[in-house]
């Protein structure tokens, strides 16, 4: 098996507002001069994990991402008839294992504290919450269920060695994929094998302004004529370049199962090729399939193919000049550099050659 997968992949979205920044507005980038819609990383595989097709090509190997895990111990202990404020010390003393807790280190200040806020529930809530994201194995959860069970059954709180909760091989394909950071726990930490880029137009483009109305049902036009609710969104449509690589090496020794390993990249790739961001889907229903899908695999030293949509592609037939484009670019650096795949497979809809099975297949064996 080659080290390496690369994927190219176009994709066309109809007026959207798929990934928004702190406006409501869609997300940009300047780029060779010009303004693009862009579609960042973290939104984009947000949106493959928890897709019912990730979900169940990968059932058994996905995991948690949340900072709320000494909430859940907590729910749990309590469920099981240990006394809340021992409960509540037990899941701060765990939580502890997976980040740094909010409020005072010591669990008696910490009840303290609560205790003096104007909502001492809310605020020991609160305080049940580690300050990062942490992502859990599913065999982590279950360890943690166990230990629940064992403590709320002996009523006791957790000694030292029950705390070995987090495992440095996983099972679970997205933290594979993507790796984990735990800044109170680094030896658990897990480099992901999956670079994914922004998503961006190969064209430039300029947001547009969407005024609405919604009528009030019940309004008979009687006294007021007017609209019962008015607003404006943002908006914009496109053809984005895609770019992910796939070290399928490092993804083989994360998860230390090879058949678990090339289910993975094929779920990713149906998942990258078939799922869009949820953003005002309701709104826009902007759901798309790519409609290019370039390939490669190998050894050799990947790179990104961008660089062909540098200058904003402003011809009518967007969709053929840009695949055009594409492989005239990887043609010509494959010519001063030397080839970057070994073995490469396309899907292009718009010439109906080619399949998704076709690229599965070539990214994953």
């Amino acid at each position: 098996m080659y080290r390496y997968a690369q994927l190219h992949l176009l994709t066309a979205y109809p007026p959207s507002n798929l990934n928004r920044d702190d406006l409501g507005r869609p997300k940009s980038a300047v780029m060779g001069g010009s303004n693009r819609l862009r579609i960042a990383s973290q939104a984009l595989k947000r949106a493959w994990r928890t897709s019912d097709l990730f979900q169940e090509a990968l059932a058994g190997h996905i995991g948690t991402r949340t900072k709320e895990m000494g909430r859940s111990v907590f729910d749990q202990l309590v469920g099981q008839g240990m006394d809340v404020k021992k409960a509540w010390k037990t899941a701060r003393t765990i939580a502890k294992q997976f980040g740094k807790i909010k409020g005072k280190e010591k669990e008696v200040d910490a009840w303290k504290e609560a205790e003096k806020a104007e909502d001492p529930d809310k605020e020991k809530q609160r305080l049940l919450e580690i300050e990062q994201l942490a992502h859990f194995d599913p065999t982590e959860i279950e360890a943690i269920k166990s230990l629940i069970n064992k403590l709320a059954s002996e009523d006791r709180m957790p000694e030292e060695e029950d705390l070995n909760l987090l495992r440095e091989k996983t099972t679970a394909v997205d933290i594979a994929l993507f790796g984990r950071m735990l800044a109170a726990s680094t030896r658990y930490n897990i480099d992901g094998s999956t670079q994914v880029s922004h998503a961006v137009t190969v064209h430039p483009v300029a947001v547009e302004d969407d005024f609405f109305t919604a009528v009030d049902d019940l309004n008979r036009s009687e006294e007021d004529m007017g609209a019962g609710h008015m607003g404006e969104t943002e908006f914009g449509s496109g053809l984005y370049y895609l770019y992910i690589c796939i070290d399928r090496e490092l993804l083989r020794k994360n998860l230390d199962d090879d058949a678990l390993a090339q289910r993975a990249i094929r779920g990713l790739v149906e998942a990258s090729a078939m799922v869009s961001p949820t953003g005002k889907q309701n709104s826009f229903a902007s759901r798309a399939r790519a409609s290019y899908i370039l390939c490669e695999t190998g050894d050799q030293q990947p790179r990104n193919l961008a660089v062909a949509f540098l200058e904003g592609i402003k011809d009518r037939a967007l969709l053929k000049k840009s695949i055009e484009r594409l492989e005239e670019t990887r043609e010509k650096m494959d010519k001063v550099y030397g080839p970057c795949s070994s073995a490469d497979a396309v899907l292009n809809a718009y010439t109906g050659e080619g399949s998704l099975e076709e690229v599965l297949t070539c990214a994953s064996s």
